[in-house]
């Protein structure tokens, strides 16, 4: 391959990564190593328009005053993200502020922002926040582009409904998807291209380490996909009041509340739950435990007022691990960081499937035969394992 056709595929694969990104976070209501600022609140730090580096809250470690931050706000642009600095720290948690605004967050009623809220923090070199001029801008532009494509067609086609962030960025993944498939009907269909190079793989012959690669990927991905999907933050709000009532989230200054929180497991494997303060004033009891099969368990909530009256909220992060190891060794893994925990479930899961795969099929190559197509692939799979099981006798 030349250099020019490696540079144009690098160039194109870049480009798809940043797309996929973008629309991914917005799929997940949160930026995914790449977010963009709408507004001037952060100039000269960042200009309207700008993109950033986002980093995950959960591989950044403690927020420090002075880190760009992205947070859930609660009062702030209808409770939409928000990327501000970190400019104190209370024992309610942080304080935010906009480098272009005159006043903190806090100031203009945005209560105290908690680690649960933090979703990401963007990436600094030397205090200075790296920014990606006019991505925003130009992500922007697709979605207004996108929103009036979205409205002139919707009356056409009979839609009564408003195209929202999410059904953009899911029109925009169809559209990818179906120009992937257009193109590879071309690709069929069109002109042959005589070939002037020697094959030099094996026709009807799949590599097993192809067929391993492949049946890990999807058992790393459901399995991760069941850790990370019913895993969260959970927000609960409490009233310090000298007027208490039997509301058990109003309560006098300084007291406690106390919240039963149903623990659910929907799969069809233990899972190990952790329970961790996002804030402070919160405590969850046990910490952990282990929920089994289609099971369910309970946790109790403890939410402290302090002693100055007002609105608080508390928030408590819920981590989630398939039991394959000890749930003692799983919640050690856990206090490392979550990430490890992760990492070694699937290690495990990795190592079981690979012993699956090499009792089942051996470490040969796959040599996959055409059968025709008057041979249903129930009939196939079949005889497959009638040889399996005689080469086992």
């Amino acid at each position: 391959m030349t250099t020019p056709s490696l540079l144009k595929r690098g160039l194109g694969f870049g480009l798809a990564l940043v797309i996929i990104l973008l629309i991914v976070g917005q799929l997940l209501g949160q930026p995914i190593l790449l977010g963009y600022v709408a507004t001037g609140s952060m100039e000269p730090a960042m200009d309207a328009g700008d993109g950033f580096v986002s980093v995950p809250s959960a591989v950044t470690g403690d927020v420090e005053e002075g880190d760009v931050v992205v947070f859930q706000a609660r009062e702030l642009h209808g409770g939409g993200l928000t990327t501000h600095r970190v400019v104190g720290e209370t024992e309610e948690g942080y304080v935010t502020k906009g480098d272009a605004n005159p006043f903190t967050d806090q100031d203009g009623g945005e209560p105290h922002v908690t680690d649960g809220q933090i979703v990401a923090e963007a990436w600094q070199v030397n205090s200075e926040v790296v920014t990606i001029p006019h991505l925003g801008t130009a992500v922007m532009g697709v979605q207004g582009i996108a929103t009036g494509a979205s409205e002139t067609v919707a009356p056409i086609l009979g839609l009564t409904t408003t195209a929202s962030g999410n059904g953009l960025g899911a029109m925009l993944v169809a559209i990818g998807v179906a120009m992937l498939g257009f193109g590879t009907v071309f690709e069929r269909l069109g002109p042959s291209r005589r070939e002037t190079t020697r094959r030099r793989s094996r026709e009807n012959v799949i590599a097993f380490w192809t067929i391993l690669g492949l049946i890990l990927l999807v058992f790393v991905t459901f399995a991760t996909a069941a850790m990370v999907v019913p895993s969260g933050t959970a927000e609960y709000g409490l009233v310090s009041t000298e007027s208490p009532d039997d509301d058990p989230q109003v309560v006098a200054p300084g007291a406690t509340a106390e919240l039963t929180r149903s623990v659910d497991n929907a799969g069809y494997l233990p899972v190990v739950v952790v329970h961790d303060a996002e804030s402070g004033g919160i405590a969850a009891d046990p910490e952990w435990q282990t929920i089994g099969i289609r099971g369910s368990g309970e946790t109790t909530v403890t939410l402290s007022a302090p002693e100055e009256t007002g609105e608080y909220t508390r928030h408590l992060g819920e981590y989630r691990y398939l039991a394959v190891l000890p749930p003692s060794v799983l919640v050690w893994l856990h206090g490392v960081h979550p990430f490890v925990a992760i990492a070694a479930v699937n290690g495990v899961i990795v190592g079981i499937t690979v012993g699956i795969v090499l009792v089942i099929f051996g470490s040969g190559d796959l040599r996959v035969r055409s059968a025709g197509d008057h041979v249903p692939l129930s009939t196939r799979l079949e005889r497959r394992l009638r040889k399996w099981l005689r080469d086992r006798e």
